[in-house]
Parts: structure tokens; sequence; C-alpha cells
């Protein structure tokens, strides 16, 4: 070997933060072994972000952990590999030693900040604990410090908040708690796992900025984990791609977007809707993996779509939440949660829905179908008026109008197997005149939404979230409706599920002659299923349109700020 080499690769381990050699890691239980993460290596360099992007499943959180020791043993067990934090191994450190380690050296900004954060104590507390622990301050001057890292994060009045409970504290508010915490006491490495997921795109920009912010300002390096490239591509210029526990393509950011090697890369890049190409159809990862050709451009299938019957009509409706009271019980105030809000729906057709969390899209769907009563308005269905039906009447009306919920697992009975909880609904509404007619009417149900009748008899914990969503859309079209509420029904998942479900939807719709209104904070996700855009703020409609219209062409100013949110396909750092 030449001494120039010899010297580039001193350099090279030199200037290494964190290195980490053919990494494995197993979890066992009595009857099954998996290999959750295989051979793995990465070099990350002071400075420097690394993006690592996969589906869930792929090995990322559980590769990420690994670099804390955080891996609970058992059912988890690091086999094999190193781990080297400026040349020393961690995986040979004693307990004591790792301790000093994490949240000192090593950080982490975990996915889920409300399951992270203890209910319990104030987030004051939460973060003075770090400082006290590592940094040897006093509690006062922990606090002092507090107050500065919850300002830095964007907190509005923090001396006020640290005394806060997490519950007091919006998503977007605990995101930030979370990375005042791992940034407290100057990490060498921050890792951000899946830190913008299911945030709405505003936040989800807000908290990308400051990231990228507090790197600069603090020199630290970053893994950032998730599973959408396109969030990746907003704040790395370098990307890991992980597949079944394995690295399979690695490379710059730009080259990875225009020119990505790995079936499995292809398919993350190709699956995402888009604002700029309206396609029929979303391609799939597993249509990439089995090669079955060139799926990037699906165009649109011209159907030119003509005005149709007004199958559902909403005048003025209101629902509004009391909110301080007098000693004598009168209201002083509301939250006006749905303020005044008209649209009509066409037969066949859907109606997107946007807005960020807390602007009433969730609230104004559920009175619509009066799972909450609306204060006031009507809601006029196939010319009859809703909201005038008594309970029996507004039974038999619920077989027609049907609702798809945001979180799967959530809306389906533990202790009820997936057949059963299909079934219910044809039992309440006495459809089909015996058990065995239900059963095979079940099995033809879960046929059309992708799944094998086989797994009838299994319960909900047994199926991934893609599978289990597909189940609550069988048991939502097993009275037969003619319009369905999807609320955030795609939402927090992979983006190759997302677009199973997706296309899904869109395939019941054409075959079933479904209506839909489609409720997300995904602008993207609404644009490709929509026909028709209403974006909600504060209650109100603020812009209605066309779908290729509103994007094109926002009037409205908070239309504008969430279309300039969303991350862009190429981000100008890496053109």
């Amino acid at each position: 070997m030449s001494k120039s080499l010899e010297t580039i690769i001193l350099i090279d381990r030199m200037s290494s933060l964190i290195k980490v050699n053919n990494l494995q890691v197993e979890f066992k239980t009595k009857s099954l072994l998996v290999h959750a993460v295989r051979g793995v290596s990465l070099d990350i360099h002071s400075g420097e972000t690394i993006g690592l992007v996969g589906e869930s499943g792929s090995g990322k959180s559980v590769t990420a952990l690994s670099l804390m020791r955080l891996i609970q043993e058992p059912p988890g067990k690091i086999t094999g590999g190193e781990i080297l934090l400026d040349g020393k191994d961690l995986l040979k450190c004693s307990e004591r030693e790792i301790r000093k380690v994490r949240g000192n050296r090593i950080s982490m900004i975990f996915q889920e900040p409300m399951t992270s954060l203890n209910p319990v104590f104030t987030i004051g507390y939460q973060i003075t604990e770090a400082l006290v622990l590592h940094q040897n301050m006093t509690k006062k001057e922990a606090r002092e410090k507090t107050i500065d890292l919850l300002n830095q994060v964007g907190i509005v009045r923090p001396s006020e908040r640290i005394d806060s409970y997490p519950h007091e504290m919006s998503g977007g508010q605990r995101q930030r708690v979370m990375i005042a915490m791992a940034i407290a006491c100057q990490p060498d490495l921050l890792i951000a796992d899946e830190p913008t997921t299911a945030l709405d795109v505003t936040i989800q920009k807000q908290i990308l900025d400051l990231l990228q912010e507090l790197q600069d300002k603090l020199k630290m390096s970053m893994l950032f984990i998730s599973h959408d490239l396109g969030i990746i591509s907003q704040i790395t210029k370098k990307v890991l791609v992980m597949y079944k526990g394995e690295i399979v393509e690695k490379g710059n950011t730009l080259d990875i977007f225009n020119k990505p090697q790995h079936p499995y890369t292809k398919g993350l890049v190709a699956c995402r809707p888009t604002l700029d190409v309206k396609t029929s159809r979303l391609p799939m990862i597993s249509d990439f993996l089995e090669g079955g050709g060139d799926f990037s451009q699906m165009p649109l299938k011209e159907i030119k779509k003509t005005k149709g019957e007004t199958l559902l009509e909403v005048k003025n409706l209101k629902k509004y939440f009391p909110l301080e009271k007098s000693f004598f019980g009168k209201v002083n105030s509301w939250v006006k949660a749905v303020d005044d809000v008209s649209f009509k729906v066409e037969r066949g057709s859907t109606l997107g829905l946007v807005g960020e969390s807390g602007c009433g899209k969730t609230t104004l769907g559920r009175a619509v179908l009066r799972l909450i009563e609306p204060s006031s308005g009507s809601v006029v269905y196939n010319n009859i008026n809703i909201t005038s039906l008594d309970r029996k009447q507004l039974k038999a009306m619920r077989r027609k109008i049907q609702i798809i919920f945001q979180d799967p697992y959530a809306s389906l009975n533990p202790r009820m197997t997936i057949g059963s909880s299909i079934m219910e609904p044809m039992v309440i509404h006495n459809l089909y005149p015996n058990k065995e007619e239900r059963i095979s009417k079940v099995e033809e149900l879960m046929k059309q939404v992708g799944l094998d009748k086989n797994m009838r008899n299994r319960y909900p914990h047994e199926f991934s979230g893609g599978q289990r969503q597909r189940i609550c859309i069988a048991r939502t079209i097993a009275v037969q409706p003619e319009f369905i509420i999807c609320d955030e029904s795609v939402s927090s998942l992979d983006v190759s599920i997302q677009a199973q479900i997706l296309n899904l939807l869109k395939d019941l719709q054409d075959k079933l002659n479904l209506t839909y209104v489609f409720i997300s904070h995904d602008l993207t996700v609404v644009k490709f299923i929509s026909d028709y855009v209403a974006v909600m703020n504060r209650g109100q409609i603020v812009e209605m349109n066309d779908s290729e219209e509103i994007y094109r062409s926002p009037k409205n100013s908070y239309t504008k700020k969430l279309i300039n949110a969303i991350p862009s396909s190429i981000p100008k750092h890496l053109q």
C-alpha cells in the first residue's frame, strides 16, 4: 500500500465520529428467531447528517437503539460486530461506562413523544434530570438552562411552560420538548428516529428547520431515520437504504432520487404521490421487487367526470364545545370546532378535506355522521335531513353512511377474530339470512381488500398496520354503504402500504360507485385521491376548488402556507 493511500485512510479514520462494522442483532422467542440487523456497517463523520430510510420492520430503529446499547435482552441481543465511538468499542463497555455515553455523547429523539415522556412529571423536571446527572449542575442552574433550551426549540413562554405536563402540550410542542431533552447535554451524535411521523406538514417543516438550525449551531452529527425518502431529502445529503435488516443501497441523496439502483429503492421513490404528476394509480414496492417493469410513470387515464347529482349537502353546520362555565353553570366561552360550514359532495366523487391538527376536520366528519351531535345546521343525505332523524331511523341510515377511523388497531376489538369483526355489522343490520352466508360474504370481502380468507380466525394483533387497515375497510363495506368518510385512514403508514390502501380505495370506489370524504393533513395524498379539495382552518372552510386547480393556483394565504410546507421532490440544497 502506498504512503498516500495510507494517509487518506488514516485521515478518514480520524474524522469518523462513530463507525459501525458488521452489526448483527437478533430477537428470539420460544418459537421464532428473527435476524433484525444483518451485517450493517456505516460511518458518520463529525458534523455530518446521514439519512437511514426503509419501511417498518427493515431494522432502522433496531440499528439506532444498538448504537446506544438499548436493545432489551431478552428477547433482543447484539450478536456480532463493533460500534466504535472515537475508536472505543461501545459493545465492550460496562453498563456504568455506557450510561455516561447515553444522553451525553449520543442522544436520541424517539418516534412517539407522548409514550417517551413520563406523564406524571413536568417537562422541566424531565429535562433538568439529564443536566443534573451528566453536567453536574445544581437544580437552579439546570432549571435556567432548561428554560433556555425550551426557548431554543421554539416553545412560547418557556418560563411558564417549563412546569407543564406532557398532556398539556400539542403533538408538535411535545416533539420540541423531546428535541430539547436530546440536545440538553450538547451530544456529539443526535439520532432522530422518525421525529416528524404523523405531524402536519407545517409542523413537520418547523421541526426539520429546527433540527438543521440546532445542528449548525452545536456542530453535532445526526443520524436521521425515516420511512419517507421525501422527508429524508429535506435534511440529508447522504442516504442509506435499509431492507430486511441489510443496507441495500447508499450514496448521495440526489443520486438516490434521480438514479436509484436497487429495486427496493426504486419502489420507495416511486410509490409516494407527488404534486407534479397526476396518476391513476400508485406503483407499489412489490412491483419493483418482482421485476414487473418500469412503474415510474403511470399516467392518469383521462376520465372526464360530469357534474353528478348531489348526494350530500352540509348547510351552515356548527359544533361548539363549552370552554368555560360560571359558578352557576352558565357557559361564558365556547370552542368553535366547526363554525358555519357548508359544502356539497356529488355521488361517486371524492372530496378531500385538508388542514392542520385542531382545525376541525375530524369533528366535522363525526358531526356529519351524527357520531357527535351538531350544535346547529343541517346535513342532507340523498334528500333526507340526517340531523332530524330519530335513533331508530338513524340506525337504518348508518347502513348507507360509514366511516374508516385513523387508528385501525383501536378500531378493532382485540378479543374478536377479524372474521367476527367483519361479520358484526351484518348481524346488527340483519343482512343475509344465516351465518353460513355471512361467513361466505366475509371471505368475499377479505378477497376484495387483498386478504387471504384463511386469516379469518386470526386476531387483530396478528396483523401488520396495513393489513389491519384493510380489515377495517372490509368491515366498513360489509353493510354495502354508498358514502364513506375516511378519517386520516393512511396516516402513519409506510409509503408502500399507503400506496396499497389508496389504490384499494380507488378500486372499491370504481367497482361499488362509492362516494368519499377523505380527511388528511397530507396534501399530496389528498391531491392524488380527490376530485375536489376543501381547505379547513379554525373551524371554517377557507377555500374549496378542483384538486388540480387548488394546487396550481391557491387563493387563500393559509392554503399557500400549507402547499409551501410540502417537501419538494428535489430540495434546493441538493440541486
